[in-house]
């Protein structure tokens, strides 16, 4: 269960889910810049570009090297699509 901390974070391709947990933070190349979203952000879509995402979950840092896709906040949850 997520402490009010954290929130639901999904990092997933067509053929795979990289990550799938509750989260401190997630950094993402959005096509403006790098964006780090927190638990209970504003919802927003946008597009991302070739860069690193970094989920902060567990006192852990994991880093997901991407080509591009897709980030949802929902304000409740983050979803990057590949």
């Amino acid at each position: 269960m997520a402490s009010e901390n954290t929130f639901p974070v999904t990092v997933a391709s067509v053929s795979e889910t990289l990550f799938d947990g509750a989260a401190v933070s997630i950094s993402v190349p959005a096509a403006d810049g790098v964006m780090t979203v927190l638990a209970k952000h504003e919802p927003f879509v946008t597009t991302l570009k070739k860069g690193d995402v970094t989920v902060r979950a567990g006192g852990e840092v994991r880093t997901f090297p991407i080509e591009g896709g897709v980030f949802e906040c929902s304000g409740e949850k983050a979803i990057v699509l590949l």
